[in-house]
């Protein structure tokens, strides 16, 4: 490690990786509260996030696991889950009178239809007013699963109970995906209005 009197130390979490505070600091300057997303190994969670003295307020959050409770059998960290918790946080975000945050995305790289971005696309749907590029978001056959289940009818039945295994043990076909999608989106519209 280095040593001298001019050397400074980094603070702990941009030595694990875990805060830019470059981009945490513009963040906070805009003085707006901010939908942060983040990705998990099997989950999706987003958050309204409010800056104040004492260290970040969460006003509204949402978990996929949420979705699970309201009957989603899919995965959830799919592109199809990241759009259902986006929209689960935009819907009770927009019930608080909260209509507009900037994304914070935090150290995720940014990628092109992103499970990121189809949680911004999840709450800008609800209502929210996010400012973006809609270049960025996923396209609607990705949100809606219509490309697993274009993918799922193209195996045999073996490789289907292979590749699909945990889909199927939940009772969901992977062809079914676009349907089971549309009726959580509806349910979820139903409960948080």
């Amino acid at each position: 490690m280095a040593q001298g009197s001019r050397y400074k130390l980094a603070f702990k979490r941009r030595r694990e990786g875990k805060t830019n505070y470059g981009a945490r600091l513009k963040l906070i300057g805009l003085d707006k509260h901010r939908l942060v997303v983040r990705v998990t190994g099997n989950h999706t969670i987003a958050q309204i996030i409010d800056v104040q003295l004492e260290g970040d307020q969460t006003l509204v959050s949402a978990h996929s696991q949420e979705l699970k409770n309201m009957g989603w059998l899919a995965s959830g960290k799919n592109t199809s889950a990241a759009y259902l918790t986006g929209f689960l946080c935009g819907k009770k975000a927009v019930k608080e009178g909260i209509t507009e945050a900037v994304l914070d995305m935090g150290l995720a790289t940014s990628t092109k239809g992103s499970r990121v971005y189809a949680a911004l696309k999840g709450a800008l749907d609800a209502g929210l007013d996010l400012p973006h590029n809609d270049v960025i978001l996923p396209g609607e056959d990705r949100i809606t699963g219509e490309h697993i289940a274009q993918y799922a009818e193209s195996l045999d039945k073996a490789e289907m109970e292979k590749k699909f295994s945990q889909y199927i043990q939940r009772g969901l076909s992977p062809q079914d995906l676009p349907d089971h999608f549309q009726s959580i989106k509806e349910k979820i519209e139903k409960e948080v209005s």
